[in-house]
C-alpha cells in the first residue's frame, strides 16, 4: 500500500480543518449541570473589561510613532527584555530622558550597549526608517515624561 492515494485527501482534510476558524482550542471545555449555576448571583460584580490600546496621539509624530512602537518596538519594551524601559516608567527612562532626545534617538537609530541593557540599531528591524524609529522614539519618550 502506498500513500500516494492518500496525499490529495489528506492535503484537502487540512486546508478544510485549517480554514474552519479554530486556531486555538477553547478555553473549557467544562459545562455547567445546572443551569442554575451558569447564571452569575446578583450580588458578584460583573469582571473588569480588557484593557484597551491607549488611544491615538493627536499629534500626527506621535501617533506615527505610536504605530511603529506597537509594530516593532513594544514586542521588547514591553517585557523589558535586554533593559528595554516600558513606555510609562517614569524611573526608567529619566536618566535617557535627562541625555536629550537626539541622544536616545542615535542610540536607537545605532545601537548600543550600556549598564542598563543593550538595544540593537533600529531595534533589530533595519527595514524601519530613521523617521519611523525617530517617530517611536518621541512617542515613547512622550508616554514617559
Amino acid at each position: 500500500m502506498t500513500m500516494k492515494p492518500f496525499l490529495p485527501l489528506l492535503t484537502v482534510s487540512l486546508l478544510y480543518l485549517g480554514a474552519c476558524g479554530l486556531e486555538k482550542p477553547p478555553a473549557s471545555l467544562k459545562f455547567p449541570d445546572d443551569k442554575k449555576e451558569a447564571a452569575a448571583p446578583a450580588s458578584v460584580a460583573a469582571p473588569a473589561a480588557a484593557p484597551t490600546k491607549a488611544e491615538v496621539p493627536a499629534d500626527p509624530k506621535l501617533a506615527a510613532g505610536k504605530t511603529v512602537y506597537d509594530a516593532s518596538c513594544a514586542g521588547c519594551h514591553e517585557a523589558g527584555m535586554m533593559g528595554a524601559p516600558k513606555p510609562g516608567d517614569k524611573a526608567a527612562w529619566k536618566d535617557r530622558i535627562a541625555k536629550g532626545l537626539d541622544v536616545v534617538t542615535k542610540n536607537s537609530l545605532q545601537g548600543f550597549t550600556g549598564k542598563a541593557g543593550m538595544m540593537p540599531a533600529k531595534g533589530g528591524n533595519a527595514s524601519l526608517t530613521d523617521e519611523a524609529v525617530t517617530n517611536a522614539v518621541a512617542f515613547m519618550v512622550d508616554k514617559s515624561k
